[in-house]
């Protein structure tokens, strides 16, 4: 499933490997490293496939001080559905990617310029 919307363009695919090439086709389109985030359910899978893809991880930069410091008193889910939200999407558009990430899948974002 991809969808767009003005400030965030995703993907959800079944696995790294597909990650790592919508990754590759993003930046072929013109998207900048540091405008391309990936998200997996497990927080090493996601520092796995942004380090071979060279995408970016969503952090501080993206989430602020507060929500990065409620991050560490927050369920995995909670902590998935604020990162996404960070993005530039919906509560509901949150909770629908949190929802493919517990089935194992991967969200591959890509931020267009604000």
């Amino acid at each position: 499933m991809a969808s767009t919307n003005t400030k965030s363009y995703a993907k959800v695919v079944e696995n790294g490997t597909l990650a790592v090439q919508e990754v590759q086709n993003l930046r072929q389109s013109g998207y900048d490293n540091d405008r391309i985030y990936v998200l997996a359910h497990d927080a090493n899978h996601t520092d796995r496939i942004a380090d071979v893809s060279d995408a970016s991880t969503v952090g501080l930069k993206e989430e602020g001080v507060i929500d990065a410091v409620a991050n560490f008193f927050r369920s995995r889910g909670d902590e998935l559905r604020a990162k996404i939200v960070s993005l530039g999407f919906t509560e509901a558009e949150a909770a629908f990617y949190e929802k493919q990430l517990d089935l194992g899948k991967v969200l591959v974002v890509a931020k267009r310029d604000d």
